[in-house]
């Protein structure tokens, strides 16, 4: 077998098929009513918040708005210091005054009728650790201004939940692979450390790359697109499809 050939071969089971099944299940999982009145109530996964409450640190990801649910996931974070009374949501989404809303939607709700699912929980001590520097780098994330989002390579809500992560490395918190634009080059580096700080991203401006790292495993990405695989906690990573296997670090 060729070159070309084989790696034709690799791009239709590693990236158009999974594509393909995932879209097949979005297509029976279609949320009946309309995106404007789908459900956007507390889906139950956070603790009742309250001024007696310990710190939390979460992040959420779900199924995004509409078609693109079929392949891509909006992730968010959710941030309550030590005594706080309330949560406090920041999503990064392409309406409002500007990019980084706060408390637009439930700390914990659905996206518009999709179930979220937790990619990295804290609590306590630990949570408190993490707070202030992830506060640091959302209030001083760059592309914060009205008409910086873009859904395609980024920087998208996606992007923004990887910088943040990247100010605390040692989390070991890594994205799902539907997570489509956390690969961008939010700061201008094309090749840098991974957030874990245990291997190396190279991406094209968020439209192709390649990640190795130790958390991270082995990535490919294509347009936004990533495949590959985790070794320290044995899994593989599709697209549309996510990740099959164990459960990534951080996840409850």
């Amino acid at each position: 077998m060729t070159l070309a050939r084989l790696t034709l071969c690799l791009f239709l089971v590693f990236f158009l098929l999974p594509i393909g099944v995932a879209a097949v299940l979005h297509q029976r999982q279609a949320i009946g009513a309309g995106w404007w009145n789908a459900d956007r109530s507390s889906s139950g996964l956070l603790p009742p918040s309250g001024a007696g409450q310990g710190a939390v640190v979460r992040v959420f990801a779900a199924p995004t708005v509409r078609w693109r649910g079929a392949f891509a996931v909006h992730c968010w974070l959710v941030i309550k210091p030590a005594g706080a009374p309330a949560y406090t949501r920041y999503d990064y989404t392409a309406w409002g005054e500007a990019p980084i809303r706060v408390n637009g939607f439930a700390p914990d709700g659905r996206w518009f009728g999709r179930l979220p699912q937790v990619v990295f929980a804290a609590d306590g001590e630990a949570a408190a650790a993490l707070i202030p520097r992830m506060q640091a780098a959302i209030d001083g994330y760059a592309w914060r201004n009205q008409g910086d989002y873009r859904a395609w390579p980024g920087p998208n809500s996606n992007t923004f939940v990887a910088a943040v992560l990247e100010a605390v490395p040692e989390v070991e918190a890594v994205l799902p692979p539907t997570a489509i634009g956390k690969d961008y080059p939010w700061d201008g580096h094309w090749l840098r450390r991974t957030a874990s700080g245990t291997g190396l991203r190279w991406s094209l401006g968020g439209y192709g790359g390649l990640t190795l790292g130790w958390r991270e495993g082995i990535e490919v990405n294509i347009l936004g697109a990533v495949a590959g695989l985790d070794l320290r906690r044995p899994a593989l990573k599709l697209p549309g499809l996510g990740r099959l296997g164990l459960p990534a670090a951080g996840q409850p």
